[in-house]
Protein backbone atom coordinates (compact mmCIF):
# COMPACT_ATOMS: atom_id res chain seq x y z
CA UNK A 1 0.00 0.00 0.00
CA UNK A 2 1.38 3.30 -1.18
CA UNK A 3 2.51 5.91 1.60
CA UNK A 4 1.33 9.44 1.01
CA UNK A 5 4.17 11.49 2.26
CA UNK A 6 3.48 14.73 3.72
CA UNK A 7 3.95 17.72 1.18
CA UNK A 8 7.17 19.57 2.46
CA UNK A 9 6.21 23.05 4.23
CA UNK A 10 6.81 26.18 1.72
CA UNK A 11 8.88 28.78 3.19
CA UNK A 12 7.39 32.03 2.60
CA UNK A 13 8.76 34.33 0.08
CA UNK A 14 11.11 36.70 0.98
CA UNK A 15 11.83 40.16 0.35
CA UNK A 16 15.11 40.03 -0.70
CA UNK A 17 16.67 41.20 2.06
CA UNK A 18 19.72 39.64 3.77
CA UNK A 19 21.70 40.15 6.81
CA UNK A 20 24.56 37.50 8.14
CA UNK A 21 22.70 34.71 6.50
CA UNK A 22 19.17 36.10 8.16
CA UNK A 23 16.53 36.24 5.34
CA UNK A 24 13.40 38.70 5.94
CA UNK A 25 10.31 37.02 5.23
CA UNK A 26 7.78 38.58 3.32
CA UNK A 27 4.78 38.11 5.51
CA UNK A 28 1.89 40.24 4.92
CA UNK A 29 -0.52 40.97 7.35
CA UNK A 30 -3.58 39.10 7.83
CA UNK A 31 -6.48 40.92 5.53
CA UNK A 32 -9.03 41.85 8.56
CA UNK A 33 -6.39 43.60 10.40
CA UNK A 34 -5.22 45.86 7.30
CA UNK A 35 -8.84 46.69 6.92
CA UNK A 36 -9.41 47.64 10.90
CA UNK A 37 -6.15 49.62 10.80
CA UNK A 38 -7.69 51.23 7.61
CA UNK A 39 -11.43 52.02 9.52
CA UNK A 40 -9.23 53.35 12.01
CA UNK A 41 -7.49 55.89 10.24
CA UNK A 42 -10.41 57.06 8.72
CA UNK A 43 -12.59 57.16 12.39
CA UNK A 44 -9.25 58.98 13.79
CA UNK A 45 -9.54 62.02 10.56
CA UNK A 46 -13.47 62.22 11.03
CA UNK A 47 -12.70 62.52 14.62
CA UNK A 48 -10.37 65.32 14.86
CA UNK A 49 -12.52 67.15 11.94
CA UNK A 50 -15.84 66.78 14.10
CA UNK A 51 -13.98 67.39 17.98
CA UNK A 52 -11.97 69.92 19.11
CA UNK A 53 -8.21 68.36 18.02
CA UNK A 54 -5.90 70.45 16.67
CA UNK A 55 -4.33 73.13 19.03
CA UNK A 56 -3.94 76.19 17.40
CA UNK A 57 -1.49 79.51 19.22
CA UNK A 58 -4.60 80.47 21.46
CA UNK A 59 -7.25 77.94 21.28
CA UNK A 60 -8.29 74.44 19.50
CA UNK A 61 -10.05 74.31 16.10
CA UNK A 62 -13.55 73.70 17.12
CA UNK A 63 -14.78 71.25 14.99
CA UNK A 64 -17.73 71.32 12.59
CA UNK A 65 -19.99 69.38 15.79
CA UNK A 66 -19.19 72.17 18.03
CA UNK A 67 -18.86 70.58 20.99
CA UNK A 68 -17.62 71.65 24.16
CA UNK A 69 -16.06 69.90 27.20
CA UNK A 70 -16.80 73.37 29.13
CA UNK A 71 -20.15 73.43 27.72
CA UNK A 72 -21.43 70.26 28.66
CA UNK A 73 -20.23 70.44 32.02
CA UNK A 74 -22.21 73.46 32.25
CA UNK A 75 -25.59 71.77 30.76
CA UNK A 76 -24.66 69.18 33.72
CA UNK A 77 -24.15 71.34 36.35
CA UNK A 78 -27.34 73.43 35.65
CA UNK A 79 -29.64 70.39 35.07
CA UNK A 80 -28.00 69.30 39.11
CA UNK A 81 -28.71 72.36 40.46
CA UNK A 82 -31.95 72.04 39.13
CA UNK A 83 -32.36 69.00 40.66
CA UNK A 84 -31.30 70.58 44.13
CA UNK A 85 -33.18 73.58 44.13
CA UNK A 86 -36.01 71.77 46.15
CA UNK A 87 -33.70 70.70 48.58
CA UNK A 88 -31.78 74.13 48.81
CA UNK A 89 -34.81 75.76 49.18
CA UNK A 90 -35.91 73.66 52.19
CA UNK A 91 -32.15 74.57 52.98
CA UNK A 92 -32.27 77.89 53.23
CA UNK A 93 -35.64 77.90 55.06
CA UNK A 94 -35.13 75.51 58.06
CA UNK A 95 -33.44 77.56 61.24
CA UNK A 96 -29.94 75.70 61.55
CA UNK A 97 -30.75 74.22 64.88
CA UNK A 98 -33.85 72.06 63.05
CA UNK A 99 -32.19 70.81 60.25
CA UNK A 100 -31.09 67.78 61.95
CA UNK A 101 -34.50 66.92 62.96
CA UNK A 102 -34.96 66.34 59.36
CA UNK A 103 -33.66 63.24 58.51
CA UNK A 104 -33.66 63.82 54.63
CA UNK A 105 -32.72 67.12 54.53
CA UNK A 106 -29.64 67.11 57.21
CA UNK A 107 -28.58 63.49 54.51
CA UNK A 108 -28.27 66.47 51.90
CA UNK A 109 -26.51 69.09 53.73
CA UNK A 110 -23.83 66.38 54.54
CA UNK A 111 -23.74 65.00 51.71
CA UNK A 112 -23.82 69.01 49.81
CA UNK A 113 -21.59 70.61 52.66
CA UNK A 114 -18.88 67.40 52.53
CA UNK A 115 -18.47 68.30 48.37
CA UNK A 116 -18.22 72.27 49.04
CA UNK A 117 -15.44 71.17 52.02
CA UNK A 118 -13.33 69.44 49.58
CA UNK A 119 -13.27 71.61 46.78
CA UNK A 120 -12.94 74.69 49.04
CA UNK A 121 -11.93 74.11 52.85
CA UNK A 122 -9.41 71.16 52.73
CA UNK A 123 -6.45 73.30 51.12
CA UNK A 124 -6.24 74.43 54.39
CA UNK A 125 -8.25 72.13 57.27
CA UNK A 126 -7.31 69.24 55.68
CA UNK A 127 -9.14 66.91 54.15
CA UNK A 128 -10.33 64.83 57.00
CA UNK A 129 -10.94 68.69 58.93
CA UNK A 130 -7.96 67.42 61.50
CA UNK A 131 -6.51 70.81 60.34
CA UNK A 132 -2.36 71.70 60.52
CA UNK A 133 -0.33 74.46 62.24
CA UNK A 134 -1.78 77.63 61.88
CA UNK A 135 -4.99 76.06 60.80
CA UNK A 136 -7.26 74.86 63.38
CA UNK A 137 -8.19 71.10 64.25
CA UNK A 138 -12.64 70.96 63.15
CA UNK A 139 -12.80 67.30 65.44
CA UNK A 140 -12.08 68.46 68.38
CA UNK A 141 -14.33 71.06 70.83
CA UNK A 142 -11.27 73.01 71.09
CA UNK A 143 -13.02 76.51 69.47
CA UNK A 144 -11.80 79.81 69.28
CA UNK A 145 -15.32 81.41 68.73
CA UNK A 146 -17.47 78.76 70.29
CA UNK A 147 -18.82 75.18 67.92
CA UNK A 148 -22.52 75.29 67.74
CA UNK A 149 -23.75 74.96 64.25
CA UNK A 150 -24.67 79.18 64.32
CA UNK A 151 -21.32 79.87 65.75
CA UNK A 152 -19.89 77.52 62.87
CA UNK A 153 -22.27 79.49 60.01
CA UNK A 154 -21.16 82.97 61.32
CA UNK A 155 -17.82 81.66 60.92
CA UNK A 156 -18.06 80.20 57.79
CA UNK A 157 -20.41 83.14 56.48
CA UNK A 158 -18.27 85.82 57.80
CA UNK A 159 -14.76 84.86 57.85
CA UNK A 160 -12.06 85.59 60.57
CA UNK A 161 -9.54 88.74 60.13
CA UNK A 162 -10.31 89.69 56.81
CA UNK A 163 -11.28 92.89 55.18
CA UNK A 164 -13.96 91.66 52.99
CA UNK A 165 -16.54 91.71 55.12
CA UNK A 166 -17.01 94.21 58.11
CA UNK A 167 -18.55 91.21 60.26
CA UNK A 168 -15.80 89.25 60.03
CA UNK A 169 -14.89 87.93 63.55
CA UNK A 170 -11.87 90.15 64.72
CA UNK A 171 -8.91 89.79 67.31
CA UNK A 172 -5.21 90.44 67.33
CA UNK A 173 -2.84 89.69 69.83
CA UNK A 174 0.16 91.94 70.73
CA UNK A 175 3.80 91.03 69.29
CA UNK A 176 4.92 91.27 72.98
CA UNK A 177 8.25 91.65 71.63
CA UNK A 178 7.44 95.18 71.74
CA UNK A 179 6.76 95.55 75.19
CA UNK A 180 8.34 93.13 78.00
CA UNK A 181 12.36 92.31 77.75
CA UNK A 182 13.28 88.95 76.82
CA UNK A 183 13.67 87.84 80.44
CA UNK A 184 9.87 88.75 81.01
CA UNK A 185 8.80 86.31 77.61
CA UNK A 186 10.85 83.52 78.70
CA UNK A 187 9.50 84.26 82.22
CA UNK A 188 5.33 84.40 80.79
CA UNK A 189 6.37 81.22 78.38
CA UNK A 190 7.33 79.21 81.33
CA UNK A 191 3.82 79.97 82.91
CA UNK A 192 2.18 79.55 80.51
CA UNK A 193 3.73 75.59 79.44
CA UNK A 194 2.78 75.55 83.52
CA UNK A 195 -1.38 75.95 82.48
CA UNK A 196 -1.20 72.83 80.27
CA UNK A 197 1.14 70.58 82.87
CA UNK A 198 4.10 70.96 80.51
CA UNK A 199 7.01 70.50 82.06
CA UNK A 200 8.14 74.38 82.83
CA UNK A 201 10.72 75.89 85.17
CA UNK A 202 8.91 76.39 88.23
CA UNK A 203 10.87 79.89 89.46
CA UNK A 204 10.55 81.03 86.37
CA UNK A 205 7.06 80.31 85.71
CA UNK A 206 6.23 81.90 89.53
CA UNK A 207 7.96 85.14 88.24
CA UNK A 208 5.91 84.99 84.99
CA UNK A 209 2.49 84.21 86.46
CA UNK A 210 2.63 88.18 87.52
CA UNK A 211 3.15 89.21 84.29
CA UNK A 212 0.73 87.20 82.34
CA UNK A 213 -2.16 88.66 85.04
CA UNK A 214 -0.85 92.16 84.45
CA UNK A 215 -0.54 91.03 80.36
CA UNK A 216 -2.25 88.82 78.84
CA UNK A 217 -5.59 87.87 81.63
CA UNK A 218 -7.44 90.47 80.02
CA UNK A 219 -8.10 88.29 77.44
CA UNK A 220 -7.09 84.84 78.43
CA UNK A 221 -8.78 85.29 81.13
CA UNK A 222 -6.74 85.10 85.02
CA UNK A 223 -7.01 81.74 84.60
CA UNK A 224 -5.98 81.03 81.53
CA UNK A 225 -8.96 79.47 79.87
CA UNK A 226 -9.58 81.67 77.05
CA UNK A 227 -12.66 84.07 75.93
CA UNK A 228 -14.59 82.93 72.84
CA UNK A 229 -16.27 86.13 72.83
CA UNK A 230 -12.82 87.57 71.84
CA UNK A 231 -10.95 84.49 70.14
CA UNK A 232 -8.86 84.14 73.04
CA UNK A 233 -7.37 80.43 73.32
CA UNK A 234 -7.85 78.46 76.33
CA UNK A 235 -4.32 78.09 77.21
CA UNK A 236 -4.51 75.29 80.14
CA UNK A 237 -5.71 72.13 77.26
CA UNK A 238 -2.56 71.37 75.86
CA UNK A 239 -4.02 72.14 72.21
CA UNK A 240 -2.26 74.56 70.45
CA UNK A 241 -3.34 76.28 66.95
CA UNK A 242 0.27 77.06 65.97
CA UNK A 243 2.46 74.89 68.65
CA UNK A 244 3.06 74.58 72.51
CA UNK A 245 6.61 73.73 72.78
CA UNK A 246 8.74 76.38 73.87
CA UNK A 247 10.23 77.52 70.74
CA UNK A 248 6.64 78.11 69.23
CA UNK A 249 5.09 79.53 72.30
CA UNK A 250 8.00 81.73 72.90
CA UNK A 251 7.90 82.89 68.44
CA UNK A 252 4.08 83.35 69.15
CA UNK A 253 4.27 85.68 72.41
CA UNK A 254 7.71 87.71 71.11
CA UNK A 255 6.33 87.97 67.66
CA UNK A 256 2.02 87.05 67.98
CA UNK A 257 -0.37 84.89 65.06
CA UNK A 258 -2.54 86.50 62.82
CA UNK A 259 -4.42 83.68 60.99
CA UNK A 260 -7.12 85.29 58.44
CA UNK A 261 -10.08 83.02 56.60
CA UNK A 262 -12.04 84.40 54.21
CA UNK A 263 -15.39 85.23 54.29
CA UNK A 264 -17.44 82.44 52.35
CA UNK A 265 -20.72 84.74 51.85
CA UNK A 266 -19.63 86.08 48.53
CA UNK A 267 -18.27 83.09 46.91
CA UNK A 268 -20.80 80.22 47.60
CA UNK A 269 -24.60 80.12 48.16
CA UNK A 270 -26.68 80.45 50.77
CA UNK A 271 -27.54 76.90 51.02
CA UNK A 272 -23.81 75.96 50.28
CA UNK A 273 -23.09 78.20 53.72
CA UNK A 274 -25.87 75.93 55.52
CA UNK A 275 -24.62 72.68 54.06
CA UNK A 276 -21.07 73.08 54.88
CA UNK A 277 -21.49 74.34 58.50
CA UNK A 278 -24.11 71.31 58.48
CA UNK A 279 -21.10 68.85 57.61
CA UNK A 280 -18.45 70.88 60.08
CA UNK A 281 -20.73 70.34 62.99
CA UNK A 282 -21.71 66.77 63.00
CA UNK A 283 -17.73 65.83 62.21
CA UNK A 284 -17.56 65.08 65.86
CA UNK A 285 -15.79 68.60 67.34
CA UNK A 286 -19.76 70.76 66.79
CA UNK A 287 -21.24 71.25 70.41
Amino acid sequence: MAKHQKDEKKEPDTTGHEWDGIREYDNPMPRWWLWVLYLTIIWGLWYSIAYPAWPLISKATAGYKDWSSREQLAEDMTAFDELNAPWNAKLDETPLTEISADAELELYAVNSGGAVFRTWCAQCHGSGAAGAPGYPNLLDNAWLWGGSIEDIYFSVKHGIRNDDDEDARYSQMPAFGEILDKEQIVQVTQYVMSLSSAQSDDAAAKAGEMIFQDNCASCHGEDGKGDREQGAPNLTDAIWLYGGSEEDLTETITYSRFGVMPAWSGRLTEAQVRAVSTYVHQLGGGE
